[in-house]
């Protein structure tokens, strides 16, 4: 056993407590310069950021960027956040008139790790995005001189992907007669947002008038910094659930299908709807209706051209083309060319009248000009026409009515005997030039044609059914003596045969039609008499 002195043995713990001492002194000065270090790293990072964030918008824009607030928060990294950030148009598009901010945004944030201040480009995943509005200026506000050689830096952030909530669109017009076409975007995910490629959407839209939510995805981009309304938009979408309610005078539920592709400025729609209980307010009979369509929408005017529009009524088939006119502080026009091949009169009459059954049945041929006007009433009452028509094969639902045609026919032709109820139904047609204005029909030329006879009248139909009058000529092939059954009546008209023989036919004979669509009364206007004075040429 070896004896240490108690003076060396002391001597080996100070020694050790020494070391220990200093490594622990090392560590906490180590520990106060990486504190120090990161404290001076946060301090920094926030004008650093700042910087690169206009700095980066600056460049990719080519224009002016401002910020009211700008915050760094060190919580798991840095959490980065925004107030108030404005992109303005191109120095050229400024000097051109345009003062609004192309892009604002009321709030932006999103995360990044420390590392990320090292990187150049700095990476971000997801940036969150509220309160953006995107303001489109006129493509006359483009300056005509050549463009501004100006240098604003390098791109140095880069982001996957932006998250936008509480978003709107709107392409402004340098037309004084139009308002600028708004688009409201609930919720818009941008993906590979990049300088040089289209970015990939996928966004909500709400459409106001019929109210319901747009969703539509595909391609935007890539932004044209001199002319943002040059930029490339494409994509697909679905309307379901389209109140239609929400336009006054017009009912159902519809949902559309389509894609779209062009420019902010010229949008090239092809689509579908379908709206199984389509209704107007003048009869509320709810009738399928699907569309096929294909529109230009012009981002400069806001205005809507359709090219065509292939339509079909219950089993009716027609085309429409026209356009959707954009009239500044009043709404919009609708003027549209309606061709209606062959379809059945009593899907229109089943549509637009109250009167139940419909009052005939046949097949028509029709075109007519639609004009909308702007305005808050109905859509029944600022909807006019103005076209002509040919019914063929008409079949009157009432058998009453349908009876006194078949014996007016029959009474035309010189057969008077036979002309009894239940006759056979004769094959009749007809052509007419009307108006329609504020729910009344008004014929300037209506022309009914039978077997024996031709009817020519004019007058006015209203959809309401209280208002049906009509007077015109009936040009029959019998005289009138041969019209009657009796012989003695027969004999008594023949005197008067002279008077009623006109114009090559047997007789010309004045009629009014008055009542109401569901019960008409038929009689003569001799000297153009007081309705009341009405005689049935039957009895």
């Amino acid at each position: 056993m070896i004896d240490i002195p108690q003076e060396r043995a002391e001597r080996v713990p100070r020694r050790k407590r020494g070391v220990w001492g200093w490594i622990a002194i090392v560590l906490l000065f180590a520990v106060i310069v990486l504190f120090g270090t990161i404290e001076w790293m946060i301090h920094r990072a926030e004008p650093i950021l700042k910087g690169r964030v206009i700095e980066t918008l600056s460049t990719r824009f080519e224009s002016r960027v401002e910020m009211d607030n700008f915050h760094v928060s060190p919580l798991k990294g840095l959490e980065v956040s925004g107030d108030g950030l404005r992109i303005y148009p191109t120095d050229e598009v400024v000097a051109a008139g345009a003062k609004d901010p192309l892009i604002s945004l009321g709030h932006f944030s999103f995360h990044v790790n420390l590392s990320g201040l090292f990187q150049k480009p700095m990476h971000v995943g997801t940036v969150h995005v509220t309160d953006m509005a995107i303001t489109i200026p006129p493509r006359e506000m483009r300056q005509q001189g050549p463009k501004s050689e100006k240098r604003f830096g390098k791109i140095k952030i880069v982001v996957d992907e932006i998250v936008c909530d509480g978003s709107k669109l709107m392409i402004e017009t340098a037309k004084p007669d139009k308002d600028p076409k708004e688009f409201e975007l609930s919720h818009i995910v941008m993906r590979n947002v990049g300088p040089n490629d289209p970015w990939q959407y996928d966004a909500t839209l709400v459409n106001a008038i019929p109210k319901g939510d747009i969703h539509a995805v595909g391609t935007f981009g890539p932004w044209v910094n001199e002319s943002p309304g040059d930029s490339t938009v494409t994509g697909k979408y679905t309307f379901e659930h389209a109140d239609l309610n929400t336009i006054k005078g017009i009912g159902g539920m519809l949902s559309s299908t389509g894609e779209f592709s062009g420019q902010l400025n010229r949008i090239v729609v092809d689509g579908t709807t379908d709206t199984p209980d389509f209704s107007l307010d003048t009869a509320n009979h709810k009738m399928p209706l699907h569309t096929k369509f294909h529109a230009i929408v012009d981002g400069t005017s806001g205005d809507t051209y359709l090219q065509p529009v292939d339509a079909k009524l219950r089993g009716s088939e027609f085309t429409c083309n026209g356009a959707i006119i954009n009239v500044k502080g009043k709404g919009h026009i609708i003027d549209l060319d309606v061709n209606v091949p062959n379809g059945r009169i009593q899907d229109f009459l089943e549509l637009a009248i109250k009167t139940q059954p419909v009052i005939m049945t046949g097949r028509l041929a029709m075109k007519t000009k639609l004009h909308i006007r702007p305005g808050g009433e109905s859509v029944t009452q600022r909807i006019g026409l103005k076209g002509g028509f040919t019914l063929r094969a008409i079949h009157f639902t009432n058998p009453e009515v349908q009876d006194k045609v078949d014996m007016l026919s029959l009474r035309a032709r010189g057969e008077a005997k036979e002309a009894k109820a239940g006759a056979e139904d004769v094959n009749s047609q007809m052509r007419g030039q009307f108006v329609m204005q504020s729910g009344r029909l008004s014929f300037s030329q209506l022309n009914y044609t039978l077997p024996g006879a031709d009817v020519n009248l004019a007058g006015v139909y209203s959809l309401d059914g209280d208002e049906f009058d009509f007077t015109g000529k009936v040009r029959t092939k019998a005289a009138l003596s041969n019209m009657v059954a009796t012989w003695w009546k027969s004999w008594l008209l023949k005197p008067v045969d002279p008077f009623f023989k006109k114009n090559g036919a047997g007789a010309e004979i004045p009629v009014k039609i008055t009542g109401t669509k569901g019960a008409p009364k038929f009689g003569l206007d001799l000297h153009h008499k007081d309705k009341s004075n009405e005689a049935s040429p039957t009895e």
